[in-house]
């Protein structure tokens, strides 16, 4: 054989590892492994054995599904005297290709999801440690918080690179050199921030806004005592106001609707308080798998008022939390103020359907990130 030929087919396959060549490391106390096998029976057994005839004791095994098989991370406690080069050419030599092996720390070794739950409840606590959070589930080499100007999302190195959205004007950049991330660790740091966002937005808590005029709002979730505030509200809204709401003519809402307007199946409603009183009802009900019906009431004396905006806005943020990408509300032939509050919330909105002096629907996107 062409040594020469070998010792670069080595070099090679070290550097795939993740390790320097031509240098001598010390053997570490434990090693994270990443095997990528062909996903057959029998293939996990085989590497088991090949460490065990090296004297390595495996600690923790994980399974991360990849396109054309699998890797498995193994955390192993090796052999005194043991290299990672003489590790590597055992598995090379069995028809795996170890994709990244670490030093590692016996810490380490607990259940995914318990050490998941465990950071996020850090980030909670204290949200300038986020960056630090997503390194330790990610085990990644470094995570820095930079502006969204300087992502540069194009930039993979292979997949060693990812970024992630945390809030409109800033990124998170992780980086790890000895093992490119798989899609299940990405999909876990998203979940991640996603419950971080919803944290910081705390959509089962009250919101204080202020109106165009100055006053001060509340806007929270509607809930059954409510009924007689909402009862109250419809009575004080003027007939053609209630006609652009529920497109039939009436004087005042039927009290057998109140429970079914504040507490929807499967949906959600938003009352805008002013005090004790209730000037404003906003409701979101599923319509299908990645969106959501939006309506909105507003009393005569507090429109053109920045109120039906908030109540638009919160509407927006709860069913981007809850996985919607859009809204959509039913717009009577001639009537545009949905779509004005839409535009005024910052989202964009367009008709879509129905013919001339019919009902027809307004779309309205949720951009990616909205909250």
């Amino acid at each position: 054989m062409d040594i020469s030929h070998a010792r670069s087919a080595e070099v090679t396959e070290l550097s795939r590892a993740g390790l320097p060549s031509g240098a001598t490391e010390a053997t570490s106390l434990t090693w994270r492994l990443r095997i990528r096998v062909e996903d057959r029976p029998g293939t996990l057994a085989r590497i088991a054995i090949r460490l065990a005839d090296l004297e390595c004791n495996i600690l923790g095994l994980t399974v991360l599904p990849v396109p054309g098989g699998v890797l498995d991370e193994i955390v192993v406690r090796p052999a005194t005297g043991l290299t990672k080069r003489h590790l590597v050419r055992a598995l090379r030599d069995e028809g795996c290709e170890c994709s990244g092996i670490t030093d590692a720390d016996v810490r380490e070794l607990v259940d995914t999801s318990a050490a998941t739950l465990a950071s996020v409840t850090r980030a909670v606590l204290d949200p300038e440690r986020v960056a630090e959070v997503l390194r330790e589930v990610l085990a990644a080499d470094l995570v820095t918080l930079v502006p969204v100007a300087e992502a540069n999302r194009g930039r993979t190195e292979g997949g060693h690179r990812v970024v992630f959205e945390l809030d409109p004007g800033r990124v998170l950049v992780a980086r790890r050199r000895w093992a490119p991330f798989v899609q299940l660790e990405l999909a876990r740091a998203d979940g991640l921030l996603a419950l971080l966002g919803a944290v910081r937005t705390n959509p089962a808590g009250p919101v204080a806004v202020t109106a165009a005029d100055g006053a001060a709002l509340v806007l929270r979730l509607g809930e059954p005592g409510d009924a007689d505030r909402v009862f109250a509200l419809h009575q004080r809204c003027s007939m053609n106001t209630l006609f652009q709401r529920y497109h039939t003519g009436m004087r005042t809402v039927p009290r057998r609707w109140l429970h079914r307007l504040l507490t929807p199946p499967r949906g959600l409603s938003l009352l805008a308080m002013c005090g004790r009183e209730t000037v404003g009802l906003g409701q979101l009900l599923p319509a299908g798998p990645d969106r959501a019906e939006v309506s909105l009431l507003v009393e005569d004396s507090w429109q053109r008022d920045g109120v039906g905006t908030a109540l638009m806005i919160r509407l927006a943020t709860l069913a981007a939390i809850r996985g919607h990408r859009e809204l959509v509300a039913v717009c009577l032939p001639g009537q545009d103020a949905i779509i004005r509050t839409a535009v005024r919330a910052g989202l964009t909105a367009a008709r879509t359907g129905g013919e001339p002096g019919e009902n027809g629907s307004v779309r309205i996107e949720l951009p990616a990130g909205f909250r």
